[in-house]
């Protein structure tokens, strides 16, 4: 593992995108019109898939799927520089974590775990991992049941939920959008929690997941295929029940869609793809820009404002 130092630029609300190479084993760093592109950490073959910041801490997280067939996955953080990489779930924590996000009120870390089947969380420290849903009904780890598979992950703090994708097989259309309460109700248990909703099915194969709370909408990528998938689709979060709308596109022709970021005070969006590409866009979907391209098998992203050099 390395990482190469650099220095933050010294400018007010610097914003940086953090984004994953799986194929590389890479934690990179740019400028959101794709400049100022920097290699920060390099690990190697350990398959980087979920990213998150806490600017406060000066912290990066991000999760490491291992092995898909080996109980191997871990979780790291490190300086936003790069340096001071320290495992804080290690090998065997969790099985196959993908999409992370930190939810800084409880000061928890959340993230999917795919053929673990099941939506986990932990604090910023690594300790308390514990389970909040297990899709498994049974199943032995790692499933190889795909409509069961964990992938992305998102905490509506204000509304009391945490959404999850079930992606399904490959460009199946199986895939699944649900929600539950944040907390395990009294007397119930992960795997026979009652409080579990379907939000929406048969979606082609649904990935990573963001919210933008002032719209009370839910945002999240897509890598089956066209014409609904390999897109961004969007919907709100508070819907009645029998009366949510279909998804909207709003961003379609992506390269197996995979990582999502909000900047959401400049109302733009963030996507990465497998094939190598992170894009920009407003809200909305106009505006849209191919910032970088031919970077590996991109994963997660994040953005992030910085403070300022001293």
């Amino acid at each position: 593992m390395s990482a190469t130092p650099t220095n933050t630029q010294n400018t007010a609300n610097l914003g940086r995108i953090f984004f994953l190479d799986a194929a590389g084993g890479r934690v990179r760093s740019a400028n959101p019109d794709g400049s100022d592109l920097r290699t920060i950490i390099v690990e190697g073959r350990k398959i980087p898939d979920g990213l998150a910041i806490d600017v406060t801490a000066g912290h990066l997280f991000w999760t490491n799927m291992g092995n898909p067939k080996a109980n191997d996955g871990s979780i790291l953080r490190s300086g936003l520089d790069g340096r001071n990489v320290t495992t804080i779930v290690p090998p065997g924590g969790t099985f196959t974590p993908k999409q992370l996000q930190i939810e800084k009120r409880a000061g928890k870390l959340y993230w999917c775990d795919r053929e673990g089947m099941r939506v986990m969380r932990a604090n910023l420290d690594g300790s308390a991992v514990e389970t909040l849903v297990d899709t498994s009904e049974g199943d032995h780890r790692p499933g190889s049941d795909a409509t069961k598979w964990c992938v992305g992950v998102a905490v509506d703090v204000d509304g009391g939920k945490v959404y999850w994708t079930q992606k399904g097989d490959t460009k199946a259309g199986r895939g699944r959008l649900f929600r539950s309460g944040i907390e395990v109700p009294p007397g119930q248990s992960a795997s026979s929690r009652r409080d579990i909703e379907l939000v929406y099915d048969a979606l082609p194969e649904p990935i990573d997941l963001e919210i933008d709370p002032s719209t009370r909408t839910l945002y999240w990528t897509d890598r089956g295929d066209p014409p609904r998938g390999n897109t961004v689709n969007r919907a709100p979060l508070d819907a009645p029940p029998g009366e949510r709308p279909a998804p909207e596109i709003v961003f379609e022709h992506l390269m197996e869609a995979i990582g999502l970021a909000l900047d959401r005070k400049g109302r733009r969006m963030f996507v990465t793809d497998l094939a190598g590409s992170v894009y920009s866009a407003d809200f909305d979907g106009s505006n849209r820009k191919t910032l970088l391209m031919a970077q590996g098998n991109l994963t997660g992203i994040a953005y992030a404002e910085l403070p300022a050099a001293s």
